[in-house]
């Protein structure tokens, strides 16, 4: 094959991620994910008592999610119910590009947000200081920055490579799932990408470790059973997420290929581009005190502004 020639002009076969009577179980899973992300940034953005640094990490993280599952989700259900499983080549490195940002931007994230429950628990007097405004769009910029970084620099390397014979991707495009078309050598590139996921999997694993060790000390030294119990579900469901997220991208990006098969490829596709974006705002979000008074207020507001129309009539 003439890279030059043919590459842009190649469209890749989606096999699919799974048979069509989960197309109804995907596409719940995506409207309740997809509801509650919007959700949230409209109360984070309409309820003044949300305008605070961890709501506001919270409603980046929601855009990032938003942004994530709308990036393979969507053309995913349409596969599923199409007979043309097909994806161009331009849209293909397109959305390796969007994927590659918004995972690496919450890899990111996640680990400002470990971060800023440290600071709430072991520095609350000096909260306010150390997680002023300036401060949180420093953060929030530097984890899109870091994200769309991994994006720019992976995404037009994989879209370089020739390929060649089959086109058929098991799943949507990702790398290492568009790599094994290649005809070429591919094992220097493979090795880069090693080594830039490795750097963003490690600093924002070594913070949310940190992070949430010096968090258990402090509260094991406090005398509230009741806050001994709060802390440790919280950390805990925290870590649940964490967890799936990073342990996902592990087992994609750094576990060798010998240990890939096809089967388990999609579980973990669906764990990490599915499953984590719908638990992340039930988990973070949806569950706290502060939201659900905030929806309670927003309510109440709404439902006050309509009767006050209502009696002008």
């Amino acid at each position: 094959m003439n890279k030059g020639n043919e590459s842009s002009d190649l469209d890749f076969i989606l096999l699919g991620l799974f048979p069509g009577f989960i197309f109804t179980v995907i596409f719940t899973i995506f409207v309740v994910a997809l509801t509650a992300h919007l959700v949230m940034i409209f109360l984070i953005q309409a309820d003044p008592q949300l305008h605070t640094p961890m709501y506001f990490l919270l409603s980046q993280l929601s855009i990032m999610d938003t942004l994530f599952i709308c990036t393979t989700v969507p053309k995913l259900l349409v596969d599923m119910v199409s007979t043309e499983r097909t994806i161009s080549f331009v849209a293909c490195g397109i959305q390796i590009f969007l994927y590659l940002t918004m995972i690496g931007s919450e890899f990111f994230l996640l680990g400002l947000i470990a971060y800023d429950c440290y600071v709430v628990v072991c520095n609350p007097l000096r909260y306010l200081v150390m997680m002023n405004h300036k401060v949180c769009l420093l953060l929030a910029a530097g984890a899109w920055f870091g994200g769309s970084l991994d994006g720019f620099l992976l995404s037009p390397i994989t879209m370089n490579v020739l390929y060649c014979g089959s086109h058929s991707i098991n799943h949507f495009c990702e790398i290492p799932a568009v790599l094994k078309l290649a005809c070429a050598d591919t094992s220097l590139y493979e090795t880069l990408m090693y080594i830039c996921c490795m750097f963003m999997l490690l600093i924002p694993i070594s913070i949310i470790s940190a992070s949430y060790s010096l968090i258990l000390l402090t509260v094991h030294h406090m005398r509230s059973a009741e806050g001994h119990k709060k802390a440790f579900t919280t950390c805990s469901s925290h870590l649940t997420v964490v967890s799936i997220f990073y342990g996902a991208a592990f087992y994609t990006y750094l576990l060798p290929q010998s240990f890939h098969m096809p089967e388990q490829d999609k579980v973990v596709s669906a764990f990490y581009t599915i499953v984590t974006p719908m638990l992340n705002p039930l988990i973070y979000s949806l569950r706290n005190k502060d939201v659900t008074g905030a929806s309670r207020r927003i309510f109440m507001y709404c439902s006050s502004s309509q009767k006050v129309g209502m009696g002008s009539s």
